[in-house]
């Protein structure tokens, strides 16, 4: 990678149910991304704004892809807003996925995404949605309980390849402002940190959630958190495909739409959802010096 950027930055700017991203087009992962940068890129005053930052790259050109190379030409780098690396992000495949398809480089169909959490299947639809093929849950045993505001709920431990914690509660109003992370015990379950759910019924195998993401806060959506979601709820209602043999769906509303989960017999999660892009543009390479020589 080069260690200064002296050309206009090339982005364009994605959402899947309002969880928005900055999208930054980098095929020979030529362009240098350290956590400032990333972080003032995802400033919503200073910068472009977004929950999180996807870095396309080749996945022969990433030497953290290089090995799923032959399965999926693409590998998203993705970011958090605060400029941390994360394994995955289930909308933001989505949104990474519809970039593909505008750029020229694949067409509507099936298509491979190398991420940190391994190659994800997606099937770009005709009318704009977006399915992810997104792996299986593991159900870990150890959970955490979850206090806000004087409240407690114990929280199921779901990982989608990245960590969260799922807590039913009777409204969404008692999760509070999730500006900041809701304390959680013991800690040492999550030693990384975790995405927090807060889950709250709505009908027969229809629920609705609020989530604080590490390293974002509060955000409209969260695609892995919706996955855990639909998981645990389906646990928490008796069902589990692999005894049933028969697939069980879920409606997931979110703070910006809906997603439809659906878990099969075999453990695989597919997910289904809009992915718009919005914008392209260019940066101004001086924008970013600050950042770099602070």
């Amino acid at each position: 990678m080069t260690s200064t950027q002296t050309s206009p930055l090339s982005f364009l700017k994605g959402h899947g149910t309002e969880n928005d991203f900055v999208i930054v087009p980098d095929a020979d992962n030529a362009v240098d991304l350290p956590a400032d940068v990333v972080a003032r890129l995802c400033d919503r005053r200073a910068g472009i704004g977004g929950d999180g930052l996807l870095h396309v790259v080749r996945s022969a050109a990433h030497p953290e892809a290089r090995p799923m190379a032959d399965e999926a030409e693409w590998f998203m780098d993705y970011r958090n807003a605060d400029g941390s690396v994360a394994e995955m992000c289930g909308n933001g495949v989505r949104v990474f996925a519809r970039y593909l398809e505008h750029a020229g480089h694949v067409t509507a169909g099936e298509v491979a995404v190398a991420t940190r959490g391994g190659v994800k299947r997606v099937h770009l639809d005709k009318d704009g949605s977006v399915t992810v093929s997104m792996g299986r849950a593991l159900l870990p045993e150890d959970g955490v309980t979850v206090t806000v505001e004087g409240r407690s709920w114990p929280a199921r431990n779901v990982n989608m390849g990245n960590p969260h914690a799922v807590a039913f509660v009777e409204s969404l109003d008692h999760a509070g402002n999730l500006l900041t992370e809701p304390p959680y015990a013991p800690a040492g379950v999550y030693p990384e940190g975790v995405n927090i759910e807060f889950v709250a019924d709505r009908g027969p195998r229809h629920v609705a959630m609020r989530v604080h993401e590490r390293g974002a806060a509060e955000t409209r959506s969260c695609g892995t958190g919706a996955c855990a979601v639909a998981v645990a709820a389906a646990r928490r209602d008796g069902v589990d495909p692999a005894e049933s043999g028969t697939p069980v769906t879920y409606t997931v509303d979110v703070l910006g739409g809906t997603l439809i989960i659906t878990e099969h017999p075999d453990g695989e999660i597919e997910m289904t959802g809009p992915a718009v892009i919005v914008a392209e543009g260019v940066i101004d390479p001086a924008w970013l010096t600050p950042a770099r020589s602070a």
